[in-house]
């Protein structure tokens, strides 16, 4: 079969090549799937590069979430086994974690659906216990993790203040449902978030991008308002001030979703079903900007490693989907 490896690490379209392997073999407790569509998420990009938490041994293959085909035809959502990652096709999962496809889904948007959907509504209702009526702002709106926040934000009746950089992208997050869309290259972040609220704040803040959007949340989040630190997509990890947090009296929230599978298993099933609830209701529904072709993917991955995308670029294995 063909795969994405990586020999190397560095830049995705200079490390990543495309090589006949071998199909792979599952062990005790384990599925072979017939890889339909893999979702590129930023992690991705970091693995080529060893930036990434988890260090998979070299060569590998990137790609840790798909939307697969069983040996007996079910289709399921499965994050494929490192070192032999979903950017192949086919890939084998640990039976356990391997989900039902929602019906409402078609590949790439099943593709796209598990992580950053799982990551924001832990992120906003596990860990940050938004309330219907309350006030979310979430950085990097149009892109794949921000762009699921805000319609699980819209699905728990908030009402969405979407940050984004760029007329383009302020254009997508307007069409996710965002009531308040700020553009960071000409809008003063902090300024509008306090217009907009009247003064008050945001109650919930989503934030994967750390650096100045973490520096700019603390400045106009509310009295007794959480911040929800999921990523670092800008490279950049801030030091929040303590201090500041006592006098403000706010909540700094770290979300890493990957413990859950460790920690409360159960609670990934369950929050698998109530999106897919949603998703059959067609309130979530994830933003696939580009089904890419297989030959494509090093390109992709690149695409997202330098931010340029919105919404999920999804890979589509010669002849699979729906």
């Amino acid at each position: 079969m063909q795969a994405w490896r990586v020999h190397r690490n560095g830049e995705p379209s200079e490390v990543m090549r495309l090589e006949e392997v071998d199909r792979p073999t599952p062990g005790d407790g384990q599925l072979l799937l017939k890889v339909r569509a893999a979702n590129i998420n930023f992690p991705d990009a970091l693995l080529c590069r060893g930036q990434y938490q988890v260090r998979p041994p070299l060569p590998f293959t990137p790609g840790v979430e798909v939307c697969g085909e069983t040996e007996d035809g079910r289709r399921v959502i499965a994050n494929p086994a490192l070192p032999n990652g979903g950017l192949a096709e086919y890939v084998v999962a640990d039976a356990a974690a391997v989900l039902p496809a929602p019906e409402a889904l078609d590949d790439a948007e099943a593709a796209a659906l598990h992580i950053g959907y799982q990551t924001g509504w832990f992120g906003l209702h596990r860990r940050a216990a938004l309330k219907e009526g309350e006030t979310l702002l979430v950085h990097a709106a149009a892109g794949g993790v921000g762009s699921a926040a805000v319609q699980l934000g819209k699905a728990a009746g908030a009402r969405v203040i979407g940050v984004v950089g760029g007329a383009e992208k302020a254009a997508v997050a307007r069409e996710l449902g965002c009531d308040v869309v700020i553009d960071r290259r000409t809008d003063d972040i902090v300024a509008a978030v306090k217009e907009a609220t009247g003064g008050r704040g945001a109650d919930v803040v989503y934030d994967p991008v750390g650096g100045d959007a973490y520096a700019k949340s603390a400045k106009c989040v509310a009295f007794e308002g959480r911040i929800v630190v999921v990523g670092f997509a800008s490279g950049d990890i801030p030091s929040p001030a303590l201090n500041h947090a006592l006098v403000k009296n706010y909540s700094i929230m770290g979300l890493h979703w990957g413990l859950y599978a460790t920690k409360d298993p159960r609670a990934i099933g369950r929050c698998h079903q109530t999106l897919t609830e949603y998703a059959a209701k067609g309130l979530i529904k994830p933003l696939v900007s580009d089904r890419v072709a297989f030959k494509d993917a090093a390109g992709a991955v690149q695409r997202v490693a330098d931010g340029t995308t919105t919404g999920r670029l999804v890979v589509v294995p010669d002849g699979a989907g729906r």
